[in-house]
This record gives C-alpha cells, sequence and structure tokens, in this order.
C-alpha cells in the first residue's frame, strides 16, 4: 500500500519556488496530482517508473502519451547513444534530418515535405502561419471538443486563461463542435472569405460520424480554407501511420509528435507541397519565415524518430497495442458492471487511448470523484491520469494487476458515489487546466 510522498512533495514545493508551476508542462503540475499521489518521479523503464520517494508504479500516463514503445527503451537508446557520439548540433544541416525526412514522407504518404520542431504548439502555429499566408486569410476555426492545440495566442485567447493575448489575436480565433457539420458550415457562412484554416484532431474519444472529417474537408474545399489534422497524439498509435489514414482522409496539412520519437523531443509540421514551399527558400513567391528553430534538429532527437518509427513499423507494434487496449476496456467494463457502476462510470475512445469519465448522482462530470480513483489507485502502484497509454512494454502481468487496482478502488468509489467523494478524498480535487485563477 502506498501512502508516504514525503520528498515528493517536499521537492515540488521547491521546484514552484524556482518555477512557475512547478514544472514545464501545466498538465503535469501538482494541481493535476491527488495530494496522496507522487508530483515528481525519479525514473522509468519500460512500463514502470519510480517516484523519488522510491515508490514503483504501473505507468498509464507515459509521459502525457508521448512515451509509445517504453520508458529508457533499449532499442531506441541503443541508436541514440551512437549517434550522441556525433555530436548534436552542427552549423549546417546534418545527414540524419534528409533521413528522417524521406522515412516519415514513405510512412506519411499525404505528405510531400516535413519541417521539425520541438514541441507541438511550434508546429500547429506554424501550420497556422502557412494556411494564413496560403489563402491571404486571417480567421482560424479549430474544434472546441479537442483537448489542446497550441500555448500560442491564436489559440490560448479563446480560454478562460487568457491574460496577456489581446483581443485583437483572440477575435480571429474560432471554434466549433466535433461531429457538428452544421456548426462548422455556420462559420462559413457568418464569415464568408475570411476563413484560412480548420484545425482539429481526427478523433480525441469521439470517432468521427457519418463522414464527418470528409465534410468538414468538402467545406475547407468549397471556402478556400486549408484542412489541417492535428496527430499530435494519434500519429503512429491510432493507425500506422496515424488517425487520418485509418478514416481515409487525407489533410492539407498535417502536425505529429507525440508517438513519433518515444518521448524524445521531435515534432512534425507535412503537408502538400504548393503550402509547405512557402516556408522554403527555392521560389519566388512571398517569402514564409516558417519555423527556424537551432535546437529543432538536434541530431539525437531525429535518431529517436527515425528508431521509433521503424520499431514501430516493423514489429506492428500498434496491432498489439489495440489487443491491449481491448482487453482493458473489457474488463474494466466488467468491472463497472460488478460495482454497479454503469451510471457513474465508464470509458470511451479508440482501444489504444482510453478516456474514463466520472460522474456524480445528478449526472455531472465530478473533478472530486475522479481525483478519487487516482488516488486509490496510486495506494496499489498504478500511476493513471485518466486515460490508458499503452506501449509495447506493458506486459499481461501489468494488465492483470491494473484490473485488481480498479476493482479495489471501484469499491470504493461507490461508496463515493452515495455518500460524496469528501468522506474519502484526502486532499483537494484536482483543478482544470484551463481556469482563470488559481
Amino acid at each position: 500500500m502506498i501512502t508516504k510522498f514525503e520528498n515528493s512533495d517536499k521537492m515540488i514545493k521547491r521546484a514552484q519556488e524556482l518555477i512557475p508551476g512547478g514544472g514545464h508542462t501545466y498538465s503535469k503540475g501538482p494541481d493535476q496530482s491527488p495530494l496522496l499521489g507522487p508530483k515528481l518521479i525519479a525514473r522509468g523503464k519500460g512500463s514502470h517508473v519510480w517516484d523519488v520517494d522510491g515508490n514503483e508504479y504501473i505507468d498509464w500516463a507515459m509521459g502525457l502519451t508521448a512515451v509509445s514503445l517504453g520508458h529508457a527503451f533499449e532499442p531506441i537508446l541503443k541508436e541514440v547513444r551512437a549517434e550522441l557520439e556525433n555530436g548534436v548540433n552542427f552549423q549546417c544541416p546534418a545527414p540524419v534530418e534528409t533521413e528522417l525526412a524521406e522515412l516519415f514522407l514513405e510512412a506519411v504518404p499525404s505528405a510531400d515535405m516535413v519541417k521539425f520542431a520541438k514541441n507541438g504548439s511550434t508546429v500547429t502555429t506554424a501550420a497556422i502561419k502557412l494556411a494564413r499566408a496560403y489563402t491571404g486569410k486571417k480567421m482560424v476555426a479549430y474544434c472546441a471538443d479537442h483537448g489542446f492545440f497550441s500555448y500560442d495566442d491564436w489559440y490560448m485567447g479563446t480560454k478562460a486563461c487568457n491574460s496577456g493575448v489581446p483581443e485583437e489575436f483572440a477575435s480571429l480565433t474560432l471554434s466549433f463542435k466535433y461531429n457538428d457539420i452544421e456548426s462548422v458550415a455556420k462559420l462559413f457562412e457568418q464569415h464568408p472569405g475570411q476563413i484560412a484554416c480548420v484545425i482539429l484532431e481526427p478523433m480525441e474519444f469521439d470517432f468521427p460520424k457519418d463522414n464527418f472529417l470528409h465534410k468538414v474537408k468538402a467545406l475547407c474545399q468549397q471556402h478556400g480554407a486549408v484542412f489541417i489534422l492535428d496527430e499530435m497524439i494519434t500519429g503512429f498509435k491510432l493507425g500506422f501511420p496515424g488517425a487520418h489514414t485509418l478514416f481515409g482522409i487525407e489533410p492539407d496539412l498535417s502536425t505529429w509528435g507525440k508517438g513519433v520519437a518515444n518521448g524524445f523531443s521531435t515534432c512534425m509540421l507535412a503537408g502538400k507541397r504548393d503550402i509547405m514551399r512557402l516556408g522554403g527558400i527555392d521560389h519566388d513567391k512571398e517569402r514564409v519565415f516558417l519555423i527556424s528553430t537551432t535546437h529543432g534538429a538536434e541530431t539525437h532527437a531525429l535518431r529517436a524518430a527515425v528508431a521509433s518509427i521503424k520499431y514501430t513499423r516493423d514489429h506492428n507494434t500498434i496491432a498489439s497495442d489495440v489487443e491491449k487496449g481491448e482487453q482493458v476496456q473489457k474488463r474494466i467494463n466488467e468491472l463497472i458492471a460488478k460495482h454497479g457502476l454503469q451510471e457513474y462510470l465508464g470509458l470511451k475512445g479508440h482501444p489504444c487511448w482510453l478516456l474514463m469519465w466520472f460522474k456524480d448522482q445528478s449526472g455531472q462530470m465530478s473533478d472530486g470523484l475522479k481525483t478519487l480513483m487516482y488516488q486509490e489507485v496510486v495506494k496499489h502502484g498504478i500511476l493513471f491520469r485518466g486515460t490508458f497509454n499503452y506501449s509495447v512494454s506493458h506486459s499481461q502481468e501489468d494488465i492483470d494487476k491494473t484490473i485488481g487496482a480498479f476493482d479495489l478502488a471501484m469499491s470504493i468509489y461507490a461508496k463515493a458515489v452515495k455518500e460524496g467523494y469528501e468522506k474519502y478524498l484526502v486532499g483537494p480535487p484536482i483543478k482544470p487546466v484551463f481556469r482563470k485563477y488559481n
């Protein structure tokens, strides 16, 4: 039974004195963890991680979904070590940049060119810039049902925590609902000739219905807008190479990252040549200063991407992840039925990326009950943050132990639904990441 987090609690307080938020991704912050839960992870190996108090966990968060093969996965580390011996950053491009571009574009037939960067916000914002330059229009439409696109002004200006973003920027961004084609059509009707692009994930936790993605693309073509798919999480996870191939749809531009390099920092902006060329230096049109980052093509991270894509392809890891996901989905649903929680707890999404939802007696989503579930499974050595993210490193033993932990946790959850989570939760509920005040 894991309940001691003294070092973790002490160290996160110090981190917050030195680092705004205590870390470099808000989704990893201490406000996203139960009080009885780890705040700092010291190391990982395969599907397991250890916190700074020495507690060991089966990891279902996997670096915010970025670690798709396993922590410190030796086949990738071997390639990275060899690349490090050559140096990591030079005045001129390194050969691995072209090598990865060729491999990536061979795997992603919808794209003709690709540009690398270090994080997802960089490439999604670059896609927006390209779309505006290509179309000569200013407005952006994004899917409001999808969790995150960028920390840049075009997106954050629409959120509650929009301090520091001029209203002039926010006013150029519009939103629509997933699987609601009328909400997309309405934007084009209300802003004729003004929308540069539409950006969305192929899917988050709801599958596209009634050819939704194809209808969105048709509207973009009709109105001269660029159709952008964000494969940051779904790429090389829901299908090979991504979810857009799973659904038989080709974007004009696409963005990639978390499934590409097994936790190393490599992201991609990819797309059609006539759009991507605007960011090059071999044309006579007005130049787009697209992505220019000193560290965007660090050789060891690109080598990790080469090795990860090849491993995913050659070992058909997505198929094995689907099998694991289907098993977990079936067994969790059986537990939900066993505890009579069908109205208060459930799973949704693709087998490779399952979301657990939590409701109270009034049928409302409950952060308190969600935090309680996190707390209870942590006690049994399960690091869970709402989604199941699989890797080739997750074993049958991991799955069996996880199911056992959720069985015990659901017995507490069932009581909390009736009696109130406050009776069982130690500390406050986790908070929404996008909130106006702390």
